[in-house]
């Protein structure tokens, strides 16, 4: 493990930012499409497959140390609602998706984002799996019927937006001497 962050001339404590910039600086410095020579193209391209594999195995070292990757499932969707209530929605589904476990309940509230982003379809995805996992909530199968209609509405052309379109038309075809 040291060795990928030795590669990336990096202390073995360096965070997932750290390690980006590293990989990216030294990319950068020896990527095989820079030089013109075959010999120096293949060196080249060998400390890049070097790079490539200690940038991977730092990140996932980095994530194990800092325990980013997983919660427990209450504790996410807590966190997740606080967001939700202050209006930070990307905040909300990243501190969601941070969940070990996913239920019915998980797949609602994420389904409640995603509407707030704007998100339909995948947010009516999110509200079918929570009325699959618990077929007799009715907050749930509401949900889903309200991003159901959503989702149509948003993929309708609007009347006036095709009225527009007919205008244009009508005066395309006029210069051109069509009725």
């Amino acid at each position: 493990m040291s060795g990928a962050f030795d590669t990336l001339g990096l202390p073995a404590d360096a965070d997932e930012h750290q390690i980006r910039e590293a990989y990216h600086r030294h990319v950068k410095i020896c990527h095989p499409d820079r030089f013109t020579d075959c010999l120096q193209q293949k060196k080249a391209q060998d400390q890049l497959i070097r790079l490539n594999l200690a940038y991977e195995e730092a990140l996932k070292a980095s994530r194990r140390k800092t325990g980013s990757l997983l919660i427990p499932l209450e504790e996410a969707k807590r966190f997740a609602q606080k967001l939700f209530e202050q209006k930070n929605y990307q905040g909300a589904l990243r501190q969601l998706n941070r969940a070990g476990k996913k239920d019915a309940e998980f797949y609602y509230i994420q389904g409640s984002i995603l509407i707030k982003l704007k998100q339909y379809e995948t947010a009516y995805n999110s509200y079918r799996e929570a009325v699959r996992r618990s077929p007799n909530d009715r907050q749930f199968r509401q949900a889903a019927l309200e991003a159901e209609t959503l989702l149509r509405r948003s993929r309708r052309i609007p009347a006036r937006a095709i009225r527009f379109i007919a205008g244009l038309l009508g005066l395309i075809n006029l210069k051109r001497g069509r009725p």
